[in-house]
């Protein structure tokens, strides 16, 4: 086991801290005023991680720290003593580590999050889906998700620019908000049960969802690697929502103007950016899983 000393740990703290602050301090200010932003918020309201558990810092499992009271009851940690196991010898007593029990209790998410991490690798990745996922949402329907922000070609243009396109949305997180008129436009039905059968390495949302993935296994994974996955979500997320039919000039948000072939094109260069920075950081969480799982296999046969 590898042992960080205080003053090494708190230093990685600290900078973790500082970059999370710079990307989240606007939102958190926000929030305490009592005003909300169509685009930002998402990534804290849907996703349900707060940005003070992304702003605590974990070196991942098999890294100790040495003098860490700070992480006495935190979830996932555990407490070196004299008697500890033999996955962890106990030369450095009352060091503070991601708990053995954690991972075997977490053992199933782990397993699930690298069966669709792998499949979802192992697929090219389609481009010409052009963000039309959040145009189904309102397709056909007054009731429109962002109520603070217009539809950019209103209700009618809205509606005639799905209908002049293919809905091939591959995410069914995405696809389980569309409208009831617009499910059957979509290219093949989606269902939770084919998610890792389905899944795409071009999806937007597949990619965002790295940081989903990769915060339910905290503290098993290192926060330098969950921190990337947000940054990844917040690039993709403006991209989403500037391809979207919202008009969010307001907000300082260009749109991508997916109705026009110019428009689809610039989605798709976009899109591939996002993918190829995706690929790094889906195989980076793939092998902290394996990992992962690999050591609570050898921690089983060694009982």
């Amino acid at each position: 086991m590898r042992v960080l000393d205080r003053s090494e740990w708190r230093a990685h703290a600290q900078a973790h801290a500082a970059a999370v602050d710079e990307l989240v301090g606007p939102y958190v200010r926000r929030r305490a005023a009592g005003s909300t932003h169509p685009v930002i918020d998402f990534l804290f309201t849907y996703y349900g991680h707060k940005p003070a558990q992304l702003r605590r810092w974990h070196p991942g499992f098999g890294v100790a720290l040495a003098d860490a009271k700070e992480y006495d009851g935190a979830r996932g940690y555990v407490r070196l003593d004299r008697d500890e196991s033999a996955e962890f010898p106990s030369a450095h007593p009352g060091a503070h580590t991601a708990d053995p029990a954690y991972l075997e209790r977490r053992a199933d998410t782990v397993d699930f999050v690298a069966n669709l991490l792998r499949a979802t690798a192992s697929r090219p990745a389609q481009l010409s889906c052009f963000g039309l996922h959040e145009w189904a949402m309102v397709y056909r329907t007054d009731d429109v998700r962002h109520q603070q922000v217009p539809l950019r070609l209103g209700h009618k243009g809205t509606d005639a620019a799905v209908e002049s396109m293919s809905l091939r949305c591959t995410h069914f997180d995405a696809f389980r908000f569309f409208t009831p008129e617009a499910v059957p436009r979509n290219a093949i039905p989606l269902t939770r049960e084919d998610q890792v059968a389905r899944e795409q390495p071009g999806c937007l949302h597949a990619n965002m969802d790295l940081y989903k993935w990769g915060f339910k296994l905290v503290p098993l994974i290192p926060s330098d690697l969950l921190l990337e996955c947000f940054q990844l979500a917040c690039a993709a997320r403006e991209l989403d929502m500037r391809a979207s039919p919202y008009d969010l000039t307001e907000f300082g948000y260009e749109p991508v103007r997916i109705e026009t072939p110019a428009g689809r094109a610039e989605y798709a260069r976009a899109q591939a950016v996002l993918a190829e920075r995706a690929a790094e950081l889906r195989e980076s969480l793939l092998a902290c899983c394996e990992s992962l799982l690999a050591r609570r296999l050898r921690t089983v046969d060694n009982v």
